[in-house]
């Protein structure tokens, strides 16, 4: 039997090598007679540009930017395709987890530091950037990454805005005119893992403030904010960020920067899979097993172990889907796609979970193995 290890990353715990490779070991003490391949994706979430860097064999550029907010940090970016495309994390400038719990401040942390790495890519003479948006510390609507790249953001009496997102409340007029035009020649590919709106009840302030630090005041703030932005720059360019498929992914930062800056936004993990020829690697495959922290119905809408299993499934191989946590009861959409789902926890500690996520999985996985080999009499 051979089978196909294609974990996303399990977030705050295991990145997905090496999440990846602990299924692997498990797979390997058990009784079943089996090869392996670990095949780690990730789908625009943190993570992403250092296994596309590595899958692609890049160069890593070390820089100095801006963090969230606004603190002086050692950040990179890497080279591909013989240094003609960026890779870009958002969180490696922009992220959650470079902030401190206490430090969390969705009404003022900003994606400046971002523009600053897309700046420095252009500086490199790029002509495609491919920018993974997960794990943002922000709700600015790419206004940072805006800034960043000359433009700027007035009030009715044509003064710059202070503060932002909060202050975009106050937004009158929206200046591109100082806008770094280098970032027209180049193909601006985000990589998106929800599909959720800018706007509304599963819009960017909503559904992503509150696991940025958002009070319920501040969700009203950064709506009412994030609102304005979209009002004016209705009122200037003719496009609706609110109507934009992903506009909602990473604080808004997808609506941002298709509009702005001409982005396409695209499906991370079918993109990931893609352009890593996935495809091949499935074709000797007689299982695959995937698996990231949660897998539940969200799932569904981007995330990458939906997008393993669906590649699966187009080609009738049965797929095992592990996670820290799943769905009490079962669910329709996720059995379509996972034939096995199976929580990889026998902890009720989150902390102690967290730090055990390695020896679960191998767990786990000697289990899966010693199970099939049961079945299948090998």
């Amino acid at each position: 039997m051979h089978i196909l290890i294609a974990p996303n990353a399990f977030k705050n715990s295991l990145n997905a090598a090496d999440a990846a490779e602990a299924i692997e070991h498990g797979l390997l003490q058990s009784k079943l007679r089996c090869t392996c391949m670990c095949f780690p994706v990730a789908d625009g979430g943190d993570g992403t540009a250092a296994l596309l860097i590595e899958k692609f064999n890049g160069t890593i550029i070390h820089t100095e930017v801006y963090d969230p907010l606004k603190r002086k940090i050692n950040a990179s970016f890497g080279l591909i395709d013989k240094g003609a495309t960026a890779v870009i994390e958002l969180a490696d400038a922009s992220g959650l987890r470079l902030l401190h719990p206490e430090e969390y401040d969705p009404l003022h942390a900003s994606t400046f530091g971002t523009g600053e790495m897309i700046k420095h890519a252009l500086d490199k003479g790029v002509n495609k950037i491919i920018i993974g948006i997960g794990g943002s510390a922000t709700v600015d609507g790419a206004t940072g990454i805006l800034q960043a790249l000359g433009i700027r953001f007035l009030d009715v009496d044509k003064k710059v805005l202070q503060h932002l997102p909060e202050s975009l409340i106050g937004l009158a007029f929206i200046d591109t005119t100082n806008i770094d035009k280098r970032i027209f020649n180049v193909e601006l590919i985000v990589l998106c893992d929800v599909e959720n709106m800018l706007l509304g009840e599963t819009g960017a302030a909503t559904v992503f403030g509150p696991q940025k630090g958002a009070s319920a005041e501040d969700v009203k703030k950064l709506e009412a904010a994030l609102t304005r932005f979209r009002d004016i720059t209705f009122q200037q360019t003719g496009k609706d960020m609110a109507a934009i498929k992903h506009g909602g992914a990473a604080g808004g930062v997808a609506a941002g920067l298709a509009v702005f800056l001409n982005a396409k936004l695209v499906n991370g993990i079918d993109y990931f899979l893609e352009i890593t020829s996935f495809g091949e690697a499935l074709q000797k495959a007689d299982l695959v097993i995937t698996g990231e922290g949660s897998i539940d119905e969200q799932t569904l809408h981007g995330k990458g172990p939906f997008g393993v299993a669906k590649k699966a499934k187009q080609k009738n191989i049965p797929v095992i889907g592990l996670a820290g946590k799943i769905p009490l009861q079962p669910d329709a959409g996720l059995k379509k796609y996972f034939d096995v789902l199976m929580p990889i926890n026998n902890e009720l500690s989150l902390e102690k979970a967290l730090l055990q996520t390695k020896d679960n999985l191998m767990r786990t996985a000697a289990e899966i193995g010693n199970l099939l080999a049961l079945k299948l009499g090998f």
